[in-house]
């Protein structure tokens, strides 16, 4: 069957909004490539390294409803053409970093607020009005740049500061932001019809302002359930994972490029994992759906445990966290949606990705401090352990709403 035009400007939002992701989010995991370095080079310890990690990821957290709440009412056009061109500068500046505070003003601040512009709810959220009956395909599909684009940037960036050093990393990142910019900006007309044949609705809710929405997003049962388990998904995805698995690795005893390799894997998976998981909370119990994801993660932290030298076993814990990393956020965009509605799932979104990021933020902290402490990550992954089995209790208690979606 071939697809319209309407459908075709649909899938270009998703495929513009997952090449974004996939860019901004490999600009971030770099940090984990250079953290050794910048060890090396500036005398800086792993905690003050992770403290810069964690600045970055409180200001997310504190753009993120903003950033939702914008996206209800302007689009993710301009939203993802500023995120990108602020990346792009951060990465730039970072090359010239030489002191502590250059690099929690130009990583903490001006990145993350690149990074907070290109988030995953606002990326949903213009997926999930592209297809309003397939909003955990759509959201999951786009969503998953923020891995999958990993795949294919950061072995790229292993290997150029393999080759050239870190500063060469870090500029090639900021010139591609740049670059793909302007692009966004020219290509993506935000359109608020829907595009999968199901009207979306037109008449909203007018806003009382963001202070009232907030307040009458926090009166939902489901919402703060949610936002429990966001935190902790959060703590062991973005906090720990992000931030120290590739570090962790070189304490193994792994090279740079055998970290990235494993890094790229768990990307690669993670990219399969958010697709399916997309697919299947269209059709299935959702609350259920993101139990089982979260008590498939916590196998994953076990196998983290027991890694040591072996590469294969490193390489196995890729596969099965990736599946399950950031399967919950098509998931969770889809009992947002079903439970909140479509014309506030920006700010809903928005608001759960900030406690992910509090929670990201608290894990890249305490994963530095626990490492300067013990000098192993061993207690990090039995704690991150414990959370997951934690977020899956929580999640049980989640209802099915009566009216949702069809399946498509």
């Amino acid at each position: 069957m071939t697809e319209t035009p309407t459908a075709w400007r649909g899938w270009l939002i998703v495929g513009l909004g997952f090449l974004a992701l996939g860019l901004t989010f490999s600009a971030r995991a770099m940090l984990g490539l250079a953290m050794p370095m910048w060890e090396a080079e500036f005398g800086w310890s792993r905690s003050l390294i992770s403290t810069g990690a964690s600045v970055a990821l409180l200001f997310m957290a504190v753009m993120a409803p903003i950033t939702g709440w914008l996206v209800d009412r302007h689009g993710a056009r301009p939203l993802l053409t500023g995120g990108l061109a602020l990346t792009g500068a951060a990465m730039l500046g970072t090359t010239a970093i030489e002191t502590a505070w250059q690099f929690m003003l130009v990583y903490g601040v001006l990145g993350a607020a690149g990074f907070g512009l290109v988030s995953m709810n606002a990326v949903a959220t213009a997926s999930a009005r592209a297809f309003p009956s397939k909003v955990g395909l759509a959201s999951g599909i786009s969503s998953s740049g923020s891995t999958g684009g990993q795949l294919v940037f950061v072995p790229i960036a292993a290997a150029v500061i393999a080759a050239a050093g870190w500063r060469a990393g870090y500029a090639a990142a900021g010139v591609l932001c740049l670059a793909l910019a302007p692009v966004v900006w020219w290509l993506l007309s935000e359109r608020r019809a829907a595009v999968d044949g199901k009207a979306t609705p037109k008449a909203k809710p007018a806003s009382r302002g963001i202070l009232s929405d907030a307040t009458e997003i926090l009166r939902h049962g489901p919402f703060l359930v949610l936002f429990l388990s966001f935190v902790i998904c959060g703590a062991t995805t973005a906090g720990v994972i992000e931030t120290h698995l590739m570090p962790y690795a070189a304490v193994c005893g792994f090279s740079e490029v055998s970290s990235a390799t494993a890094y790229g894997t768990l990307s690669f998976f993670n990219l399969l994992g958010m697709i399916a998981a997309g697919w299947l909370s269209d059709r299935v119990h959702r609350g259920r759906l993101l139990t089982v994801i979260y008590l498939m993660r916590a196998t994953a932290f076990v196998l983290l445990i027991y890694v040591g030298n072996d590469f294969a076993l490193l390489m196995a814990f890729a596969v099965l966290f990736g599946i399950f990393d950031y399967s919950t956020v098509p998931v969770t965009a889809g009992l947002v949606a079903s439970h909140l509605g479509l014309h506030r799932m920006g700010f809903a979104m928005g608001m759960l990705v900030a406690g992910h990021q509090v929670g990201a933020a608290a894990g890249a902290f305490a994963g530095g401090v626990f490492y300067d402490m013990f000098a192993e990550y061993q207690i990090v992954w039995v704690v991150s352990v414990a959370l997951a089995i934690a977020a899956a209790l929580l999640t049980l208690t989640l209802s099915e709403p009566r009216e949702r979606a069809a399946p498509a």
